[in-house]
């Protein structure tokens, strides 16, 4: 296993150092916008606790993780009147990760709109926060 490397973007957001578009936080997780989604409402759920893959993680950080997970996802379907929700969580490069510190998308899904690229392009910032501010709504934060 590879060690965590705590210079990763995720990691220096937690630690303040980076700015994001911060959607819900509690003392476990924090959920943001990913800056490249690849559906509108496209948000990450990342731990707290540092970890590279989710193969790495304790079982109870795993549980907190994912209950932030679905409370996200079901406040995005609500937000973005979304006929489905997407739940994604990369490990290693061959696996499709490309931060590494676990973290988990969900994306709001449309009947017959495909999903943009993975790691596609930055999105317009005032897009990004009209989208935050719809899932922070529906969210109750």
């Amino acid at each position: 296993m590879l060690a965590y490397d705590d210079t990763n973007i995720f990691a220096k957001i937690l630690r303040g150092e980076l700015p994001c578009l911060k959607v819900y936080e509690d003392e476990h997780t924090l959920a943001i916008m990913d800056i490249m989604p690849r559906a509108d409402g496209h948000a990450l759920v990342i731990p707290k606790a540092p970890s590279r893959t989710f193969l790495d993680m304790a079982p109870e950080d795993i549980a907190t993780l994912y209950a932030t997970v679905q409370r996200v996802a079901r406040a995005a379907k609500a937000a973005f009147d979304a006929d489905g929700i997407t739940i994604q969580q990369f490990n290693e490069r061959a696996g499709g990760q490309l931060v590494f510190h676990t973290h988990v998308h969900v994306l709001p899904r449309k009947e017959g709109v495909p999903l943009r690229p993975h790691a596609g392009q930055i999105a317009p910032a005032d897009m990004l926060e009209a989208h935050a501010a719809k899932l922070r709504a529906a969210l109750g934060s």
